[in-house]
């Protein structure tokens, strides 16, 4: 069975994640949160630290209901945790917004906006210090150049009806892409998807990814997805969450998909299944 934490393989023309050196874009530092249900304390999460280091790419797994989603309000400021500390880029991060881009499981484009409002609108209602000196014509011509790569610019002026799912999804993603915030919340951005068209999203991903590296937190029940994706994976238990394992993925980049054949994959993906499983029997 692989073990927890293995370095990153490298080989002839592939990149591995940041090393340990590498700043961190966030840190989870021995957080707490208990809800308050029929005056009941309802445990959620119980000790969690993570991290993701400036450019890495990290997954979160667990059973549903684990509390992932939870944290990402943490992170997002949409809740303070009762004890522990988040800091992003250095800085306490607790209950504050505004300090992440946010790429939710439904694509929740603006009816009434073309695909290029929606992609610029991070930036547009960002402050101007974090908009790192673009203004908004500038802006557009980036989101442009973006939707030529995402294969929409012929949609650019279309309205969210007139796309399909995926084409919403690669949407989306670009609109967290080019908000000013390092750090990108992804949650279980294609399980809407049917099978096929996750699967070229996430080839679409890795491959825009690899272009401009953002720090990126990813929720996913997919484990297959998981470790084509990331750098990193933290594996959560059941409620209330703590964090299991967490593996370093020893898979060097560039991926593609012919890495689900290989035999060192598919034994990590039978472990990290056979984890979570051992987690899924204790709710019974």
């Amino acid at each position: 069975m692989p073990t927890d934490q293995l370095q990153h393989s490298s080989q002839s023309g592939g990149t591995s994640a940041p090393g340990p050196s590498a700043p961190s874009a966030l840190e989870v530092d021995r957080v707490h949160l208990s809800f308050r249900e029929n005056k009941q304390i309802l445990p959620v999460l119980n000790d969690i630290s993570l991290t993701v280091r400036q450019g890495e790419f990290v997954s979160i797994i667990g059973p549903s209901g684990s509390g992932k989603s939870t944290l990402f309000n943490l992170i997002g400021g949409m809740l303070k945790p009762d004890q522990g500390r988040i800091t992003i880029q250095g800085k306490e991060a607790g209950g504050q917004r505004g300090v992440i881009s946010y790429m939710p499981q439904q694509p929740a484009l603006l009816p009434w906006r073309t695909t290029l409002d929606n992609v610029l609108l991070g930036l547009e209602v960002a402050p101007d210090a974090q908009r790192g000196g673009r203004d908004l014509a500038q802006a557009r011509e980036e989101a442009r150049a973006w939707l030529a790569q995402a294969g929409l610019a012929e949609f650019e002026q279309a309205y969210p009806h007139k796309l399909s799912g995926g084409m919403q999804q690669r949407a989306a993603f670009l609109r967290a892409l080019l908000s000013p915030q390092e750090l990108m919340l992804l949650d279980e951005p294609f399980s809407a998807l049917d099978a096929l068209t996750r699967s070229d999203m996430q080839r679409w991903l890795l491959d825009i990814w690899e272009r401009s590296r953002r720090s990126v937190l990813f929720i996913t029940h997919n484990i297959e997805e998981a470790l084509l994706l990331s750098d990193t994976i933290y594996v959560f238990s059941s409620r209330p969450s703590t964090v299991l394992h967490r593996v370093e993925v020893p898979f060097p980049r560039p991926r593609t998909d012919a890495m689900a054949d290989d035999p060192a994959f598919l034994e990590w993906k039978r472990t990290l299944s056979g984890w979570l499983r051992e987690e899924q029997a204790k709710q019974g």
